[in-house]
Parts: structure tokens; C-alpha cells; sequence
């Protein structure tokens, strides 16, 4: 008989081969019990044991990581997965073009502001009881914040990046955000999470075992996600060089069909377009062991991509995900344009353009590793 998997399994099948996602999930999970087994420490991106003699050899960290897919096949029968309807996208209700009707959202948003919009509406009506979303610090920098407000929620946005006091003292800059473990911070009995696909693979896969305490996740709004960067000063310094681009000088960045900085430029702005093909050196390694693009496991999945300027792409999955689009709709707290059969076709195009992309990337890199 094959004797269970354990944290000790993550550690040679994907933690020695550099393809952890860092989304803590098992952190989560050993974190809600009265000792703490494994845990994040400084000066590793990868969870380590903090305490093996104290480990139950349960599996579930290894059931619950995003690199095992040992759930694939509960999850893709639970989300609705057909033949004819594959990870590239997954199951969907529609495809939508959507923007916030509030300005204050609009305003200081990531693309039509419109996730922002929804949290708060949710939070006005007490569907939920608070939101784990990501801050943003400073260019490539993000944090976990709680928001149970729209003031949290705009200083969440992160329209001003004043980082000239930062640039000294932040050694590394990453634009992924360690979510998961912010849930055992917060005791609420209805919360609305913002994540990265890896993020809301690992939190399905949570609620499917019933693991704590991922039964106070209400809404799961995932977030488009093609790669995440990670920066040191070395590569900061390179960056500058390969783009011609000051940190202290972004505004905002942006994902579209590439990356978009609105930067600062004599007294004005401009955007400066980079490929990502050109962005290989500054991505986060793991990201190239995944193959999600879409947020296929969301219950509303979000993007820049496939939407003109101003307005955010919006992709229902699930039956809850559906009434709390509709809702805002009817509510006036979001609005979408009107598309004909070929602006729909031409969005769901793109879309599995960069799936189908991410999926390759995914492919040729785990052939590198064997």
C-alpha cells in the first residue's frame, strides 16, 4: 500500500524543482490549527517545515497545492468542464465589457474599475462581511489588505505610487501578492477573495476537502494572470537599461495584449507598451508552470484584455457569479457595452490567444525540467 503524501512530497516534487506558487495554502491549512507544522520564513520563497516533528502526515497540504493537481478531475466535473469546453477558458456564462459608473472607482481603478465596484456593492448590501484584495506599495510591490469599505478599497488601488522613499529600502519587488494566508487573520463569516488563478485553484480545492477556513469564502473573483515579475536591485538596474524606464517615474501598469506603464514625462505622461516576451528575465520562475490564464476556477473572472481602453473584461463562470453581475447591472453600479456577434467573437478570440500561449509556455517549460 502507497503511504500517504506529505509536505516532505512538496518539498522534492515542487519546491526542489522551483515551481512553488507561493500561494500559501498549506500554510493556511497548518496555520488554523493550534501549531504551526510549516510557515513561511525570511530569506525563502518557499514555505518550509518550521516543525516536522509535529507534522500528521495528513496529505492535505499536498492535496491542496496548485502544482500536484491531484483535484483536477473533482474540480473541472464541480466547475462544469467539458470537451468542448476546456481549461483554455473553462466553463463560462458570457464574456462581458464592463466599467464602473462611480467615479471614484473609475478613477483610481485598473482598467473600467470594476472590481473594485462589485466588492463594494457586496459590502453596502452585507453579502459579505469584507474583501482580501491586493495593495499596491510600488511598482512590481503588492501586499494583502483587508477592506471592509470603499476607503479601503480605493487606498487599495494604488493610483499614486510615491515610491521615491521606497526605492532604498525595499530589497525586492514582486507583483505577486501572498493572499491565502490573510484568511486566518480574520474571522468573518462571508469574504470575498481577489487572486491569481494559482490563488483560486488552491481555495477550491480547500473548499472541496472542507478544509478551515476556506468555508467563510463567499465570492472567489479571480484576476486575469499571464505571468507576475519579481525584481531585485540587479534587475532594476537592467530594467532601466532594456526599457528605458525609471521606477520612480510609473504611475500605473497595466495588462493588456503586453505590459502598459504610464509613466511621468516632462511635466506630462505617456505609455510605454512592452511584449512580454521581452519581459522573460523579470518574471517569477513558477509562473511558467502554470497554464491559467482566464481564472477558470473563479466565480467571476477579471482582465484588462480583450476590452478597449477604460473598460474591464468580464467573465461570469458560476450561477453566483452570474446574479452578482446582473445585479450590479441592474443596480446601476456597473455598465457594459453593448457587443455585436463579432466584437464577442473577436474578445473570446484574444482570450484563447493567451491561453493557448500560457498553456505552451507551460508545456516546453515542464519537458525542461525532466
Amino acid at each position: 500500500m502507497m503511504s500517504p503524501k506529505t509536505f516532505q512530497d512538496l518539498i522534492e516534487e515542487v519546491h526542489e524543482k522551483g515551481i512553488c506558487q507561493e500561494c500559501g495554502g498549506c500554510v493556511s491549512f497548518c496555520s488554523s490549527v493550534d501549531y504551526n507544522v510549516i510557515d513561511f520564513v525570511e530569506g525563502k520563497s518557499h514555505p518550509v517545515y518550521v516543525d516536522k516533528d509535529k507534522c500528521l502526515e495528513c496529505g492535505i497540504c499536498y492535496y491542496i497545492c496548485p502544482q500536484t493537481h491531484i483535484l483536477d478531475e473533482d474540480l473541472n466535473q464541480i466547475y462544469k468542464f467539458t470537451e468542448f469546453n476546456t481549461m483554455l477558458l473553462g466553463h463560462f456564462e458570457s464574456i462581458n465589457s464592463c466599467q464602473a459608473t462611480d467615479d471614484d472607482f473609475l478613477k483610481h481603478g485598473t482598467d473600467g474599475g470594476v472590481v473594485n465596484s462589485i466588492i463594494n456593492h457586496l459590502l453596502e448590501k452585507k453579502i459579505i462581511d469584507g474583501a482580501i484584495v491586493s495593495k499596491t506599495k510600488a511598482p512590481f510591490s503588492r501586499k494583502a489588505m483587508f477592506a471592509e469599505n470603499k476607503v479601503d478599497l480605493i487606498a487599495a488601488s494604488g493610483v499614486v505610487l510615491d515610491i521615491s522613499s521606497q526605492l532604498d529600502e525595499i530589497q525586492k519587488f514582486s507583483t505577486y501578492t501572498r493572499t491565502i494566508p490573510k484568511l486566518n487573520r480574520y474571522k468573518f463569516k462571508k469574504l470575498a477573495i481577489v487572486g491569481t488563478p494559482c490563488q483560486i485553484y488552491t481555495i477550491r480545492c480547500m473548499q472541496s476537502l472542507g478544509v478551515m477556513p476556506s468555508e467563510n469564502i463567499e465570492l472567489c473573483l479571480g484576476l486575469f494572470c499571464y505571468e507576475n515579475f519579481l525584481f531585485d536591485k540587479l534587475k532594476m538596474e537592467k530594467f532601466r537599461r532594456d526599457f528605458n524606464v525609471k521606477f520612480e517615474d510609473i504611475e500605473k501598469i497595466n495588462v493588456r495584449e503586453d505590459l502598459v506603464f504610464k509613466v511621468r514625462d516632462n511635466g506630462g505622461h505617456k505609455a510605454i507598451h512592452v511584449p512580454f516576451d521581452q519581459l522573460n528575465d523579470y518574471m517569477r520562475p513558477a509562473c511558467n508552470a502554470c497554464n491559467d490564464f482566464t481564472n477558470v476556477y473563479a466565480d467571476i473572472s477579471f482582465g484588462g484584455l480583450g476590452s478597449k481602453e477604460g473598460f474591464t473584461t468580464v467573465i461570469p463562470r458560476t450561477e453566483k457569479g452570474k446574479k452578482v453581475i446582473t445585479d450590479t447591472i441592474n443596480e446601476g453600479v456597473i455598465k457594459c457595452l453593448e457587443l455585436n456577434l463579432d466584437e464577442k467573437k473577436e474578445m473570446k478570440e484574444l482570450l484563447m490567444k493567451y491561453s493557448q500561449l500560457k498553456f505552451d509556455r507551460k508545456e516546453n517549460y515542464m519537458k525542461s525540467l525532466t
